[in-house]
């Protein structure tokens, strides 16, 4: 059983502000370690429930966080950007029988520690079918089209009721509790560690390819926070402008969905200025 980690930043365990997870921060260097325990945690769970390799998928800004020198051995990591499916990279090969999400974060417009999709401040709002989309929902969807069952999700307590949404069944672990979007009550790295690594055990009794999900239709919503934010993603092909901070754009699989949505990130940072965003 060959397992992928999807490791996000914003929902490790200690992790309650921006300079936590921003890289060449001080504090960014301190939580990196508590990161790689994550990891490390959800690692060791997949090949105590039977797991035969483990490829970690670094998903967090710079996709450069993780430290190699501190991570379990028995894993290898995909670290970097420019990805074709970004943080579920790797899912779309046929040696994938389950994904773990690891670290991730409540949606954009939502409570949740350092919520977001995608873009920190500037997308206030994704639905997909009209459902408010974290990013673990829109990397559910490519996951099911694969027939790659999740296997874990691990983040703050909105992370894990937002999980109940899009894999009902799969354990789920609170790292910590949100108290605002920078604040929570934090467990230590010990404890979320074996916490951790019990519920990828379990989860490993969820692996195991299933037939992909039938094609679908999505419908994507994007809001942000400022016109000329709109205005910019609405270059992209396909890409509508729907209202004065809004577009929309369909796609008839997750895989380019997920890949349009990328593109639209992308126009939205390069139409954003420093102080005005």
């Amino acid at each position: 059983m060959r397992i992928l980690i999807s490791a996000d930043m914003e929902g490790a365990t200690g992790v309650t502000w921006p300079a936590d997870v921003e890289p060449g921060t001080e504090q960014w260097q301190r939580c990196r370690r508590m990161f790689s325990s994550d990891v490390n945690a959800a690692v060791a769970g997949c090949y105590d429930g039977g797991a035969t390799a483990v490829l970690i998928n670094e998903a967090h800004s710079t996709m450069r966080n993780l430290l190699l020198e501190d991570l379990d051995q028995r894993a290898a990591m995909l670290t970097g950007r420019h990805k074709d499916l970004g943080m579920v990279e790797g899912i779309q090969h046929d040696d994938v029988d389950g994904v773990a999400f690891v670290g991730y974060h409540a949606a954009a417009g939502t409570e949740g520690v350092l919520a977001h999709t995608y873009l920190p401040n500037s997308i206030t709002a994704i639905r997909v079918n009209g459902q408010l989309a974290s990013e673990g929902l829109l990397n559910s969807y490519v996951a099911a089209e694969y027939g790659i069952p999740i296997v874990l999700v691990t983040g703050d307590d909105r992370t894990c009721a937002d999980a109940q949404g899009y894999g009902p069944a799969v354990p789920a672990v609170a790292v910590k509790d949100c108290v605002s979007r920078y604040a929570a009550i934090c467990r230590t790295p010990d404890v979320t560690a074996e916490a951790i690594r019990s519920a990828a055990s379990q989860g490993m009794k969820l692996a195991g390819r299933v037939p992909p999900a039938r094609a679908g239709q999505f419908r994507v919503e994007v809001e942000v926070d400022a016109a000329q934010l709109a205005q910019s993603a609405a270059i992209v092909p396909t890409v509508r402008r729907t209202g004065e901070r809004a577009v929309a754009y369909e796609s008839s699989s997750a895989y380019d969905m997920i890949r349009c949505f990328k593109v639209v990130c992308t126009m939205i940072s390069s139409a954003m200025e420093e102080r005005y965003g």
